[in-house]
């Protein structure tokens, strides 16, 4: 059990970084609680040739601007007015990638997570999407910028490594808008688990 150490997340490939995420660990300590569960769930945002990224064509907003930082800090937005999305940046700075975590197996915390849900047993709409595991963690947009290597959000390696034949491969979800790059196969699940969201 280690904390991904932050040249993990600054190597160049996204892509890579998405599909090696599957299998790890996502934590937070949020009002002192630890909540927490398996990734089973991304997907890669590109700053090059990808039309579904927010930093596509050097674009550089008031929300985009933590994407510029070096690899190894959330970003967190807020999407339909009430879900808060949780993406880790990638790559060196000044090149915007990001890895949205879309699905988690919950392992740590359960009371507080059901609580945050407002849900009383466990069951996929728990975790099972970007925007239910980030009210569970309790990751909000105050965390924007949040250092992925500290003690609020954070990453573990927890020696489970996971066969490729297990990690399917498929379009990203919701980014018609993208025009050709909404068929790129940039969206990673587990095989199997009942924890991915229920979006094809």
């Amino acid at each position: 059990m280690s904390k991904l150490p932050l040249p993990f997340y600054q190597r160049p490939d996204v892509v890579q970084i998405a599909r090696d995420l599957i299998g790890k660990y996502l934590f937070s300590t949020v009002d002192g609680i630890l909540t927490g569960g398996r990734i089973v769930e991304t997907e890669a945002y590109a700053h090059i040739n990808d039309q579904a990224c927010h930093s596509h064509l050097g674009r550089y907003t008031a929300r985009t601007k933590v994407m510029y930082e070096a690899g190894g800090v959330a970003y967190t937005y807020l999407i339909y007015g009430r879900y808060v999305l949780f993406n880790i940046i990638t790559n060196e700075a000044g090149k915007a990638d990001a890895v949205l975590i879309r699905g988690l197996e919950p392992t740590e915390g359960l009371p507080e997570m059901l609580l945050r849900r407002g849900l009383t047993k466990s069951a996929r709409n728990l975790t099972g999407g970007p925007g239910l595991l980030t009210q569970a963690l309790g990751i909000t947009t105050k965390h924007y910028g949040t250092d992925l290597t500290g003690n609020l959000i954070w990453m573990e390696d927890r020696q489970e490594p996971v066969p490729a034949d297990q990690i399917l491969a498929s379009p990203r979800v919701g980014i018609d808008y993208a025009g050709l790059d909404a068929a790129l196969p940039w969206r990673f699940r587990l095989q199997g688990s009942p924890w991915t969201s229920p979006a094809r």
